[in-house]
């Protein structure tokens, strides 16, 4: 039997002085084991030849009580009548659309003319109290003088 003291191990030294008593005692941590990993084929090339049968979706073949096939599907008919009803539905909003547009040109129109109505009326009147002041400014200079 060997001596597993801390004297015969190498690279283990006391430093401290306590006794011979715990020269004798040993510090053991087991050593984990690591678990084995499962031994597994390799998975290959994942690289397939644009031409292969692998490319592509892949069609299931689903019996007639498989609850995929129960799943409500829309005949070709059906949606054709979803189509038309869909185009439908969007001329009548275009047509809302334009009709809404003109009825705002048309607003706008009238509203330039009476802008430049009242622009013109303004003008009009601007000249005429022009005039009005000249007339007042004559006739106050000419009754100053007479007096």
């Amino acid at each position: 039997m060997e001596d597993d003291s801390p004297h015969n191990m190498p690279g283990m030294t006391r430093s401290d002085s306590s006794g011979a008593s715990s020269v004798d005692q040993h510090i053991h941590a087991p050593i984990p084991i690591r678990p084995g990993l499962p031994s597994r084929r390799s998975s290959g090339t994942m690289i397939v030849p644009r031409d292969s049968y692998e490319v592509g979706p892949v069609e299931l073949e689903l019996g007639p009580n498989d609850v995929r096939a129960m799943s409500p599907r829309r005949t070709s008919q059906d949606i054709e009548a979803l189509g038309k009803e869909a185009r439908a539905e969007l001329q009548r909003h275009a047509k809302a659309l334009q009709d809404s547009l003109i009825s705002l040109f048309n607003r706008i129109e009238a509203v330039k003319e009476e802008h430049n109505k009242l622009d013109n009326n303004n003008k009009f009147l601007q000249k005429y109290i022009g005039d009005l002041m000249t007339t007042s400014k004559i006739t106050a200079s000419s009754s100053r003088s007479k007096k």
